[in-house]
């Protein structure tokens, strides 16, 4: 059996990991061919933005699947994890825009759709790869030579595929509705990219003129006056009986003059505003629906800049939208109609990429029907053939499903899969094919052209489960990993993209696109706030991976985090779990550097074991169980605890230091041999526990070890060995560390220099402990620093002048009089109360003060009680402190 028998050096994280990322990679371990004799687990990963950069809700959504994809790689299974990016049709548009204004002082019409194009692919080729390169220095073990993008030729054939067959069935549409738009971009947006943030603006009450009425108005109340002269009626809602009367009348339209009818509606809301509202179906998407159901006219009164038309009246057209509504309000209030202001905060939608205000317009789009589409993905979840980790998000997916409108499909972009439809300018024919058009299949007329808008990005991504194996082919990828077996993503694009893809997939492969989506929350900064650029607050991942090492950062995401919930992210946790690294570094190296007479072919038998060895052997099985099961239900913090429990407290503080007096015992040789075996087999196979958190390290310490595996990441997932179950042994060590740790605990608080041996007396409780206490009290004079021990009858009299503490079944005395300076340690005793003693005065006086209590934010008041009951409780233990020393 050969090793790698070099010795360790200081744990350095950077160059160690990038190293063994490449040793993976070139070895092939990411990649397995379809194999049907093995069960399968794959995932798709979520497509980052091609001009995207690492943040960290990517490197906690990329460490999650890696966790279960080198998981369930060890397992056995047929693994694939599919990469890929996502062209992201605004944002790489922008980007480019952007380079060619500044750059040449042009913009995208002054060189053409072809010539643009160019310059976009271009762009692609130079920093696409570069979200590529930072989620390879996270670790992510995904299989690179199954890298999509979905604007690849694999990707445009589903694309194409899926629009013509959804057309063919009536599914698409196009039609004149409302959605937003971008009137700097010049496009629709879908929702995902509206960012509504709140904003201090006035709602302003105008009066309608009831006609034929002198004098009699309806008065209603607007954020947006300027969109007045669109108005095309006024609604109520029919319970309010103060407008009752109104119902079925006519007012006037300011400005314009023009005649609409007051009509009722349950929409409208009585408690806002006056509970008359005006209705302007082509610029509000409620007012649309309403426009429809009442078959009411919808009038465009902006141009797509954004600007006021000609049908907005003589004086306002050409305005922006901001100089219209400062001119309408000057008017209104000249006409004697506006009656009053008020101020109001509340959302407006912004665009997410240029950060213009969004103008709801009702424009000529693309549309897929999905009333047809989504009961079958509906009934998916429903049966639980889908599961959502956690449970509750299938009532946020249920409730979009079931309340879902059309989805506008086109973008009036030139980067994104070109809408597949062609119109003939003679016979004035549509038509849609798979296939580029050179003439119209009608009339075989050459004079066509294409429709210049190009598919929301959200299309092509719906597809990812099954695009990204190359459907429509029936390829063995698709026949061995298809359906996939989860999909992990915040629960922020559950609408937006988790229903896609499964009403896509349940329609077109006739099977769910996964069988578990795990859902994590958002990384927020350690005061609870959302990252972002505006705030400041965004932590580089890839600037953490070098400063502590990939691995601190993959244990802080997973160790912080809890299914569907957000967590804060803090820097301390980083340093913590860089340390955690260096303490298995440290514990490995002690390992490694007695193993110089270490023989491979020695097996012990159960008769060679110590209480210790026992412990730790039945103890591991334990930690294989736990973190086994609490992976296969998600439960991936709660696994990386009980791996980091095991290692840092079971293994590294207490067997290590138990075994040191076996390693360096020469005279008994089988008990030296027994004990470096328990040393290699539990951190060898504790290293394959902790690798799919920690791949890096794990790797580097396993490849020092004996074995004959070529990497840990190919490496078979521990198994409990059952013969090394030792329940009552766990039980009785446990009972003696409770005691260790008791006695640690007395020589902490009462300042006992480390070293320093120091006499225990122990009364067991019974007959049968007083026997363990006996046989193990080795473990008191290595572990707890006792020079001597001595054991009382329950009868006897109890030790005058100690300390005590209680564990089940056992009390403990430490005697200090001869351990510590009675009179300094009074008086550092008696510093501590003086300086508590301060501060529990002066916050006692803070929160009697009505003045604090009524002023503070009520996080304030309730930190400075918390900061109290702290204090309180360190100054009961320095009285019980002084107590004992008293007796001294």
């Amino acid at each position: 059996m050969e090793w790698n028998k070099e010795a360790l050096g200081t744990y350095s994280p950077n160059e160690m990991e990038t190293q063994w990322y490449d040793f993976w990679e070139k070895n092939g371990y990411f990649h397995q061919d379809p194999d049907s004799s093995k069960e399968h687990f794959s995932i798709v990963m979520p497509p980052p933005n091609v001009t995207g950069q690492l943040h960290m809700g990517h490197a906690l959504d990329n460490t999650l699947q890696d966790i279960l994809v080198r998981f369930k790689r060890m397992e056995g299974y047929n693994v694939a994890w599919i990469p890929g990016t996502d062209h992201a049709g605004i944002a790489t548009q922008v980007k480019v825009e952007q380079q060619l204004a500044k750059e040449e002082g042009k913009t995208r019409y002054d060189i053409g759709r072809e010539e643009f194009l160019k310059r976009v692919w271009a762009w692609k080729e130079k920093y696409g790869n570069r979200i590529e390169k930072q989620v390879r220095r996270l670790g992510s073990s995904c299989d690179w030579s199954r890298k999509r993008f979905t604007m690849d030729d694999i990707c445009a054939r589903a694309v194409r595929e899926v629009f013509v067959d959804l057309y063919n069935e009536g599914l698409i549409y196009q039609g004149q509705r409302i959605t937003n738009w971008c009137p700097h971009c010049h496009t629709a947006l879908s929702d995902i990219e509206v960012d509504h943030s709140d904003v201090q603006g006035h709602l302003w009450y105008v009066r309608y003129p009831i006609v034929g009425e002198e004098g009699a108005y309806i008065m209603i109340a607007t954020t947006r006056p300027e969109t007045i002269m669109g108005d095309t009626a006024v609604a109520v809602n029919p319970k309010d009986e103060r407008f009752a009367k109104y119902v079925g009348k006519k007012c006037l339209i300011p400005l314009v003059n023009r005649e609409v009818e007051i009509i009722a509606d349950d929409y409208v809301d009585l408690e806002f505003g006056t509970g008359a509202v005006k209705i302007t179906p082509a610029h509000d998407p409620n007012d649309f629906e309403m426009g429809v159901r009442h078959n009411l006219e919808s009038i465009m009164i902006m141009n797509l800049d954004g600007t006021m038309n000609e049908k907005a009246g003589e004086k306002y057209n050409g305005m922006t939208r901001e100089d219209c509504r400062k001119a309408v309000v000057e008017d209104l209030e000249k006409l004697g109609l506006l009656d009053h202001i008020e101020d109001l905060t509340h959302a407006v939608g912004h665009c997410s990429r240029c950060k213009t205000t969004v103008e709801p317009f009702t424009t000529k789009q693309w549309f897929v029907k999905m009333g047809p589409l989504t009961q079958a993905a509906i009934d998916a979840v429903n049966d639980g053939k889908t599961i959502f980790v956690p449970d509750r998000f299938a009532k946020t997916y249920n409730h979009w499903m079931e309340n879902v409108h059309d989805w506008c499909i086109s973008r009036q972009l030139w980067w994104g899969h070109r809408i597949p439809v062609w119109y003939c300018d003679d016979c004035g024919e549509t038509s849609v094919s798979k296939t580029d058009l050179t003439e119209c299949p009608h009339c075989h007329s050459k004079h066509i052209h294409q429709d210049p808008d190009v598919l929301d990005t959200w299309f092509s991504s719906a597809l990812w489960p099954f695009s990204t194996m190359g459907w429509p082919d029936k390829t063995d990828d698709i026949q061995q990993f298809f359906p996939t077996s989860v999909m992990v993503t915040g629960y922020d694009i559950i609408f937006f993209w988790v229903a896609r893809m499964m009403f896509m997939t349940t329609h077109f492969m006739k099977d769910i696109p996964f069988k578990h989506v795990f859902i994590h929350g958002l990384v927020r900064d350690s005061q609870g706030r959302k990252m972002s650029k505006s705030l400041g607050n965004g932590i580089d991942p890839l600037g953490v991976c070098e400063e502590y090492g990939a691995d601190a950062l993959r244990f802080t995401l997973v160790t912080g985090n809890t299914p569907g919930n957000d967590m804060r992210f803090y820097m301390e946790r980083v340093e913590a779990n860089r340390n955690f690294a260096n303490k298995i570094w440290n514990a490995s190296k002690f390992v490694i550097m007695n193993l110089n007479d270490y023989d491979p072919d020695f097996t012990p038998t159960a008769e060679d074991f110590t209480l210790a060895d026992r412990w730790i052997l039945s103890s591991f099985n334990d930690t294989v169980r736990k973190v086994t099961a609490d992976l296969d239900k998600f439960e991936l913090g709660d696994a990386a605890d009980s791996v980091y429990n095991f290692i840092w407290n079971s293994y590294c503080d207490w067997y290590i230091e138990l075994a040191k007096k076996r390693i360096y015992n020469s005279e008994d040789e089988r008990s030296k041999k027994t004990v470096q075996y328990v040393l290699v087999y539990v951190l060898t196979h504790t290293l394959e526990l902790l690798h799919p958190f920690m791949p890096f390290v794990t790797e580097h310490l396993w490849q020092h070890l004996p074995h004959d595996g070529k990497s840990i990441i190919v490496a078979p997932w521990p198994q409990p060995n059952t013969a090394w179950d030792f329940p009552e042994d766990e039980a009785t060590m446990n009972t003696i560390m409770e005691a260790i740790k008791g006695i640690r605990n007395m020589r902490a608080e009462s300042n006992v220099p480390m070293g320093k041996k120091a006499p225990v007396i122990m009364v067991p409780a019974d007959e049968a402990m007083a026997k363990i206490l006996k046989t193990y009290e080795s473990y008191f004079h290595v572990l707890a620093f006792a020079d001597k021990v001595t054991l009382l009858a329950p009868t006897d009299a109890k030790p005058e002048n100690a300390v005590v503490t209680v564990v089940p079944g056992i009390e403990v005395y430490l005697q200090l009089k001869d351990l510590i300076d009675v009179e300094k340690e009074t008086a550092r005793v008696q510093k501590e109360q003086d300086k508590l003693a301060k501060e529990i005065a002066r916050l006692d006086k803070k929160l009697s003060n009505q003045g604090f209590l009524s002023k503070a934010p009520a996080q304030v008041v309730e930190k400075e009680k918390g900061k109290l009951a702290d204090y309180q409780e360190k100054m009961a233990s320095l009285t019980k402190r002084m107590e004992d020393l008293k007796k001294l």
